[in-house]
């Protein structure tokens, strides 16, 4: 029997929720992003993002009964960690509220194994696979075994890929959101004209580490010639080149390792389109499948929470139960 379940995101700056059918797919969803209240302050508020959520979903809500004219859900999934405390308090019981309201199960979905299932909203995902987690808060090599089983094989031990580029943007003066606004600047530059290291490649191991990248790149920043506007372009493609080498490579080698014959890559700096070419090559050398979210759903959103609270109906809870919010919570701790 179809279920329609409702997905509820609300772990940082975005707002979203979004209707997913288990046959049919995802039926809509709707999604407010906070850049704009956030970026005068050049990054997350987590004050202002809690209480723009509270602000944003019933309204959300009501756009998106009048979309789908659908006026309940057979399950509620909700985001419950890692985030913001306050922002994740807030869909919490935004999400009880409803499944109280409707007598129907509450799911509670990890944020991260949200991003990894995101790649079913375009087809089907098979399990085992290598995931490669990245974004503004996580770089990670997983070894996903089947839903609820994961090996952390790998991560980042101080600043997340996502969190480099974001530094790297501020340092060259662009707006926030960084990540996206240094991209378009690489993408008009030649990363040959500077060399910057590729962190962590000297040495075993499937650990990344992008501070001294990071360093390495102020200093050439702090050293730009005045004159010539085309430097900046430069140095930025050089950035994003030794980010994108550094990935890949660690993702080489992870295939290696375990034998595995997919890979999925999920995150915000999935959207990377460098990122996206050099994987794409690395799977056409090694003879592995790969696999991406789309676009519109590589960074935080309500449909792969959705999805991934299609994945687990089962264990779904009371909507009377307590749901706990865990801002920080290990991916490998979830079961099967």
């Amino acid at each position: 029997m179809p279920e329609l379940i409702l997905g509820v995101e609300s772990s940082c700056d975005e707002t979203g929720l979004a209707l997913y059918d288990s046959e049919r797919g995802l039926v809509d969803e709707v999604l407010f992003s906070q850049v704009d209240i956030h970026a005068v302050y050049g990054g997350v508020v987590p004050e202002l993002a809690a209480r723009d959520h509270v602000r944003r979903l019933p309204l959300l809500w009501r756009e998106l009964r009048r979309r789908t004219g659908q006026r309940r859900a057979d399950a509620v999934a909700v985001t419950t960690g890692p985030g913001l405390i306050g922002a994740l308090l807030v869909g919490v019981n935004f999400a009880r509220a409803l499944a109280y309201a409707w007598q129907v199960p509450l799911i509670p979905v990890h944020h991260l194994e949200g991003h990894l299932l995101a790649p079913m909203l375009a087809g089907i995902l098979p399990f085992p696979a290598l995931a490669l987690l990245v974004s503004g808060g996580h770089t990670q090599l997983i070894a996903v075994h089947e839903l609820g089983s994961y090996t952390l094989l790998g991560e980042s031990v101080d600043d997340a890929a996502g969190e480099a580029f974001d530094k790297a943007a501020k340092i060259l003066g662009l707006p926030y959101p960084g990540g996206p606004a240094l991209a378009d600047l690489a993408a008009s530059g030649d990363g040959r004209r500077y060399r910057l290291p590729r962190p962590m490649l000297d040495r075993p191991g499937l650990d990344f580490s992008f501070s001294g990248l990071k360093t390495a790149f102020r200093l050439q920043a702090e050293g730009l010639p005045q004159r010539d506007p085309q430097a900046r372009a430069d140095l930025a493609a050089a950035f994003q080149e030794a980010v994108v080498a550094t990935l890949c490579e660690k993702c080489r080698r992870a295939i290696e390792a375990t034998g595995m014959k997919r890979l999925i890559v999920a995150g915000g700096v999935g959207a990377n389109r460098a990122l996206r070419q050099a994987l794409a090559q690395l799977a056409e050398a090694e003879q592995v499948d790969l696999y991406f979210a789309d676009l519109a759903h590589c960074t935080d959103n309500a449909a792969m929470i959705a999805v991934a609270g299609a994945q687990r109906l089962g264990a779904g809870r009371s909507p009377l139960e307590t749901v706990a919010v865990r801002p920080r919570w290990p991916l490998q701790e979830l079961m099967p």
